[in-house]
C-alpha cells in the first residue's frame, strides 16, 4: 500500500497509517497515541481519546511523508549556512538518536532472543554512532563553527588562519568518514533496511528512521565536506594572504 500526503484521512486505521508510512511514527510518538499494539482504530478515534485536534494531527502526518526540498548554499553567508547545519541537522540528530535508541531497545527487548546475530550488532554499532555524533557535533558547535563565522565576520585573531582551520576541518572529515563506515555497517546488517515480513511496526519504524538518519547524514555531511569546509578555507587563505604579502 502507497501513502501520499492526500490519501491519509482520519477514517484511516493509525497502524496502516504507520505501518505504509513509517515516516509517520514520529508524529504519532510525539502525540503519544499508541500506533502499534492499540493502533487497529480509526484516526479520528485516536485523536478523540488523546483529547487531540485530530485536523492538526492530520496535517503533521501529511507533512512526514513530503519530502522538504534543500536549497542551495554555495552561495549564501557562511553564518546562515552554519545555523542551517545547526537547526536542520544538529538540532535534529540530538532528537532524532535518542528516539532511535529507545526503539531499538524496544525492539531487541522483544526480538532479541531469536534473532541475536542481527539485533546484537546493530545495537552496538548504533549506540557507538549515537555517541560519535553527539561529540562530534559537540566540538563543531563550540570550536569550528564559531571559528568559521568570527572568520566570515573578521572577528577572528590574528594569526596563519588558514593553517589553522585546515586542522579542526580534518579532524571533522576524518570523523565524517568513521560514521559514514557505522552507517555503511548499518545498512548491512538489516540488509538494506528491509525489515522481516513478520515485523511489528515499532520494528518498521526502527528500520525507516535509520534509513533516513543514512539520507539525512549524507545530506548534512555533503554540506560541510563539500560546500561548509572548503569556503571556510578558502576564506582563510584569503584572509592570511595580505599578511603574507
Amino acid at each position: 500500500m502507497t501513502i501520499t500526503p492526500d490519501t491519509i484521512t482520519p477514517d484511516m486505521n493509525v497502524a496502516a497509517i504507520a505501518t505504509a508510512a513509517p515516516g509517520t511514527i514520529r508524529v504519532f510518538q510525539e502525540h503519544e497515541i499508541d500506533f502499534c499494539c492499540g493502533g487497529k482504530i480509526p484516526l479520528s478515534d485516536a485523536c478523540r481519546k488523546r483529547g487531540l485536534d485530530v485536523q492538526s494531527v492530520l496535517g503533521a502526518l501529511r507533512a512526514a511523508v513530503t519530502p522538504a526540498a534543500e536549497q542551495s548554499w554555495t552561495e549564501a553567508p557562511l553564518e546562515a549556512l552554519v545555523r542551517h547545519i545547526q537547526t536542520r541537522y544538529h538540532e535534529h540528530l540530538r532528537a532524532e538518536l535518542p528516539r532511535l535508541s529507545a526503539m531499538l531497545d524496544k525492539v531487541v527487548s522483544r526480538h532479541g532472543d531469536h534473532l541475536p546475530e542481527l539485533l546484537l550488532p546493530l545495537r552496538d554499532t548504533f549506540k557507538g554512532l549515537e555517541q560519535e555524533l553527539l561529540a562530534h557535533m559537540a566540538k563543531e558547535d563550540r570550536v569550528l563553527f564559531p571559528a568559521i563565522v568570527a572568520l566570515e565576520s573578521n572577528e577572528a585573531p590574528a594569526g596563519p588562519g588558514a593553517a589553522w582551520i585546515q586542522s579542526p576541518i580534518a579532524v571533522m572529515e576524518a570523523e565524517h568518514e568513521e560514521a559514514g563506515a557505522a552507517l555503511a555497517s548499518i545498512r548491512r546488517l538489516t540488509g538494506g533496511f528491509a525489515p522481516p515480513d513478520w515485523a511489528c511496526p515499532t520494528f518498521r519504524g526502527l528500520y525507516y528512521g535509520l534509513m533516513q538518519l543514512e539520507a539525512d547524514m549524507h545530506l548534512h555531511v555533503h554540506l560541510e565536506n563539500n560546500v561548509l569546509f572548503p569556503r571556510a578555507a578558502r576564506l582563510a587563505v584569503n584572509e592570511a594572504a595580505p599578511e603574507a604579502s
